[in-house]
């Protein structure tokens, strides 16, 4: 469709959103649909609510933070439940500042962002609609029109709580434009929109001398002194601060901690009391989410200043550690590279996910118990069965440092050194092991890396490479195994005759000779070894494969080649040990004879059409791993 047919019909639909009625008409919107007289803290609460909640090994997903935030559940569970859903009920911790606490480039700016586009976008939909009196500079809630001493009987009749009382400048035009009569007082639906400046408002401080607390409260006219011939009046005052102008929504209070006393005192009172004061009027009533976010190091200096401990009362402190799931990291990676002007360079298959390897072990802990190593807490953090290990340990690990994940490497620095690497090498194709070297590289470059923490992160370089040597040689094992397919189907069904006469105690028969023969315990080893099964744990295994064959044949399904995860590994395994010369000649030879080279073809043809190479990263795959079989 052209992008102006497009525009028309944007331009369209917004028009269609249009309402404007009188105050009388309005209630009979609040009556038909009492959500638009929501507080702005439901309303954020039903935003991310209404765009779909999943439970995963019970623990619930946020669909609305799904493509964006990756790693964050458990946080931002913890954020929606104990804060917005509470706040959303008018409990207590609606009166407190949201103070988002993490490390650099953890996904705080990204998340408040978040709810300021979810916000803007919401309330074009019914469920999110809001309703304002019309000319109002700060959107007044048309509730606010209601006197006190109605306020019970509306809530007897409506069910809906007012809270809030007319700002001086409506009160003001209640009277004069309206003479009084309240259910004439104009109301228009608005659309939130940051730029507009309608409902959202973003607050940065800067040098506290130059800086007003006009920016926050808005200011006196001076030009309409002269008009209204008072400063108390409120037609002479600018209400066009950000308090202001994000009243019914939420502001972003940037930089919050570095701020000058002054802008942090208006706080109090609006967060505790719903109300600031502002000019020469009485309080003035406010109904928004004030979010802040800042790192460890400020929030650890800030607490510990006697004079902030009422503001600090009136903080909750969400922490929003980094993720610890390489496979979470590694989708950041991808959305961070889509979203720049290197997404055309292909990055062979594992590269991202040995980068990220590197990353999660930066931000581990090492483990109190003896007998796990920081590899393995990694596994088990992403999701992986190591074995010995169960959910329950998962959990015990994790309680075991309340800081974890709060230091280490940030993704902006992964990204920046992929991309060094692609600016540098200057092809179309870079593999895990140029990622590993520029990251390397760029240790001496980061300006807050210790020598003690370079050596440690060295380390974790080298298990990082040491991980993708085991991806790099499976990737090759599976491709050249292909070829092999018919073998492995062989050596299968031989191992499986060889288990089911074991467990049953009986002899195979030899089809050359037809005698009567012993199981063969010597291929059996042979298969079971390579994927680590003990002498002492063989026959739990065999068992388990024979209950798993009686299984499918009870279902009238035919257990194969592929019914059996950890047995398919060891079969592929058997065969590439009993293949390694083959590949070892074919990777490393110069001058390939006809034989080979079809070898070599056949298997870069596999890993460019079912792996994900192309044909660079293919053949410099095939070479590292030829390499490697060779030391």
């Amino acid at each position: 469709m052209d992008i102006l047919k497009k525009i028309e019909m944007y331009r369209h639909e917004e028009e269609k959103l249009k309402w404007e009625g009188t105050f009388g008409e309005y209630l009979e919107i609040v009556k038909e649909k009492p959500w638009v007289a929501q507080s702005a803290h439901s309303r954020v609460y039903n935003m991310i609510k209404d765009a779909g909640v999943e439970e995963v090994k019970g623990q619930k997903r946020y669909q609305f933070f799904s493509n964006q935030l990756f790693g964050l559940e458990e946080a931002l569970e913890r954020l929606v439940e104990e804060y917005f859903h509470p706040a959303a009920k008018r409990l207590d911790v609606r009166k407190r500042i949201l103070l988002l606490m993490g490390p650099v480039s953890g996904g705080k700016s990204t998340l408040v962002t978040m709810l300021k586009r979810g916000l803007e976008q919401y309330s074009h939909a019914d469920r999110g609609a809001v309703y304002a009196i019309k000319g109002c500079p700060m959107h007044e809630d048309p509730l606010h029109l209601i006197p006190h001493h109605l306020r019970k009987d509306f809530h007897d009749e409506y069910g809906i709580r007012i809270e809030g009382n007319l700002s001086p400048l409506n009160s003001m035009r209640l009277e004069q434009e309206y003479g009084g009569r309240i259910e004439d007082v104009l109301i228009e639906r608005i659309i939130f929109s940051e730029d507009r400046r309608v409902g959202i408002g973003t607050f940065s401080p800067s040098d506290p001398k130059s800086q007003d607390i006009a920016d926050l409260t808005g200011s006196i006219d001076f030009s309409t002194i002269a008009e209204y011939g008072s400063e108390s009046d409120p037609r002479a005052y600018r209400f066009d601060g950000e308090l202001n102008k994000a009243n019914r929504g939420m502001m972003e209070f940037q930089e919050m901690l570095k701020c000058d006393e002054k802008f942090l005192w208006h706080l109090l009172s609006l967060t505790q009391e719903g109300n600031f004061k502002a000019g020469r009027f009485a309080l003035i009533s406010a109904d928004e989410l004030i979010v802040a976010h800042t790192n460890e190091t400020e929030y650890r200096s800030f607490i510990s200043n006697k004079k902030n401990e009422a503001l600090h009362s009136r903080i909750i402190v969400m922490p929003i550690p980094y993720n610890l799931k390489v496979s979470e990291e590694e989708k950041i990676y991808d959305k961070m590279i889509r979203e720049s002007d290197v997404s055309n360079v292909h990055i062979a298959p594992h590269t991202l996910r040995v980068a990220a390897m590197f990353t999660i072990l930066t931000r581990m802990k090492d483990p109190k118990k003896g007998d796990i190593d920081l590899v393995k807490k990694m596994r088990l953090y992403d999701g992986e069965s190591v074995e010995g290990y169960n959910r329950a340990d998962v959990e015990e690990l994790k309680k075991e440092h309340a800081d974890e994940g709060m230091s280490g490497i940030d993704p902006r620095y992964v990204i920046n050194r992929i991309s060094s690497t692609i600016i540098r090498k200057n092809i179309t194709s870079i593999n895990a092991l140029d990622v590993l070297r520029s990251l390397k590289e760029g240790l001496d470059q980061h300006p807050s890396i210790t020598p003690e923490l370079k050596e440690r992160y060295l380390n974790f370089i080298s298990l990082a490479r040491k991980e993708y040597d085991d991806i790099a040689k499976k990737e090759v094992q599976k491709a050249f195994v292909y070829s092999y397919e018919e073998s492995a189907k062989t050596l299968m069904e031989n191992y499986l005759d060889n288990v089911e006469a074991y467990c049953n105690k009986a002899k195979l028969r030899d089809p050359l000779t037809g005698e009567e023969i012993s199981p063969d315990e010597k291929l059996m080893r042979s298969i079971e070894e390579q994927i680590g099964i003990s002498e002492n744990a063989k026959k739990a295994f065999r068992e388990e494969i024979l209950i798993r064959i009686s299984a499918y044949a009870r279902k009238g399904k035919r257990f194969d080649y592929n019914s059996h995860d950890r047995l398919r590994e060891a079969i592929q395994k058997k065969l590439f040990a009993d293949l390694k010369d083959v590949v070892k000649i074919t990777t490393s030879s110069k001058t390939p004879d006809e034989q080979q080279l079809k070898k070599v073809n056949e298997v870069v043809a596999r890993l460019i059409d079912e792996h994900g190479y192309n044909s660079t990263s293919a053949n410099e795959l095939l070479r590292y791993v030829g390499s490697l079989l060779n030391r």
